[in-house]
């Protein structure tokens, strides 16, 4: 079965052609900069690499510029659309509807638009995603892989707020959870790898977006997002957590609406408020160079990784493994490094040859003998998109 794994963002789209059940990845593709004269489209096949520059004004055109593709005769992989048996989505909010994977039909489109105010960044996105390949790949399945349904395990004391129970039960305000086909995704990963030694992991999604996970046997049961994908870890453009009293302060003193204070916190806050930097290369490049607000911004954002390994290593009971993942958590030694510091008590320190090193496979950075395994695994939603579609479709 050919899965077509989609991940419409507002201005991105991401892409795999993935055989399933084997896994075999056919090629991957990634459309930036939509709306733009000089978006970017880059399709790989192999060791084939495509790269243009060129107009792509919205997410019709850019999924058009990938159905061209997929056919090319140098480059693509399939000889017509309908060879396409079935398109995987990525949405970022499912609320409390959606607990798992589900066939996309009108009434889910419709619920998927209701909670655009819950994730004004992402759904929108994943909706528009939805519908032009609808139009695109008219004989596939289409599937909606949501990130909270991962989430949907953690009791009650861990996604209730602490407000009048009749906003839980009336307007289903609650800890929802985000990032949740990649902390699925590793957590698995790291069960596997790990064997019976891995019933309490830690998993740390470190990229634009940031979030943390607590997972006992398989199951999340706490998560450092919320009711929207801003709360939590300090993130490239978002705050993270912050005392509610600074929302009506900034309300109050400076006359801001909810919406202007939303768009501070959501755009214009993380690192790059702290630092007028949202990529953390840049961040730790100038901190090297002795730049003082980077150099803060750093030690910040790790600070808050270790409150919340401490806070859910007592939620568990006990920590048998963390797990780094996605672009920063992969990919930044220095990152990883500030956030295990000084927790040596814990049982946590890491290698520092081990962790220096780059690879692409699951490797383990602790030092030998060190009681917490500390793990770097790669994150592949897009094959976690394509497991769940192709279990959906012959469940």
């Amino acid at each position: 079965m050919n899965i077509l794994v989609l991940n419409a963002g507002s201005s991105s789209l991401k892409y795999q052609l993935i055989t399933m059940p084997s896994q075999e990845v056919k090629c991957i593709g990634l459309v930036e900069r939509i709306g733009m004269d000089d978006a970017i489209f880059t399709h790989e096949k192999g060791t084939q690499k495509h790269h243009e520059v060129c107009p792509i004004l919205d997410h019709t055109a850019a999924l058009k510029k990938v159905e061209v593709a997929l056919m090319n005769s140098d480059y693509g992989v399939i000889k017509n659309v309908d060879e396409i048996d079935a398109v995987g989505h990525r949405v970022v909010h499912g609320g409390s509807t959606f607990t798992k994977t589900v066939l996309v039909t009108e009434d889910t489109k419709e619920k998927i638009k209701e909670l655009f105010a819950l994730a004004p960044l992402h759904n929108p996105a994943n909706l528009t995603g939805i519908e032009v390949a609808e139009n695109v790949f008219k004989n596939a399945q289409q599937a909606a892989i949501f990130d909270t349904a991962f989430h949907q395990t953690m009791p009650r004391e861990a996604y209730q707020y602490a407000i009048s129970n009749k906003y839980l039960i009336e307007d289903e305000i609650r800890a929802y959870g985000f990032h949740g086909t990649s902390h699925r995704y590793v957590s698995e990963q790291a069960i596997k790898y790990l064997g019976e030694k891995s019933n309490k992991i830690i998993t740390i999604h470190l990229g634009n977006g940031c979030s943390i996970s607590a997972i006992n046997e398989g199951k999340c049961v706490e998560h450092s997002m919320g009711l929207g994908p801003s709360n939590g870890l300090i993130m490239g453009t978002r705050a993270g957590d912050i005392d509610q009293s600074v929302i009506f302060h900034l309300q109050n003193k400076y006359g801001k609406t909810a919406d202007e204070v939303n768009h501070i916190l959501q755009k214009e806050s993380g690192l790059k408020g702290l630092t007028g930097h949202s990529d953390l290369r840049d961040i730790g490049n100038l901190a090297a160079e002795g730049n003082q607000d980077c150099i803060n911004a750093l030690n910040l954002v790790a600070h808050r990784i270790k409150k919340y390994i401490g806070s859910y290593t007592a939620i568990l009971n006990g920590l048998d493994a963390i797990v780094f993942t996605a672009g920063i958590g992969e990919n930044s030694s220095l990152m990883r490094e500030l956030s295990c510091k000084n927790m040596d008590w814990l049982g946590i320190e890491l290698d520092e040859n081990k962790n220096n090193k780059r690879s692409k496979e699951i490797r383990e950075i602790q030092k030998e003998g060190k009681k917490v395994k500390v793990l770097i695994i790669p994150t592949n939603e897009e094959i976690e998109i394509a497991k769940q579609t192709y279990e959906l479709l012959n469940s």
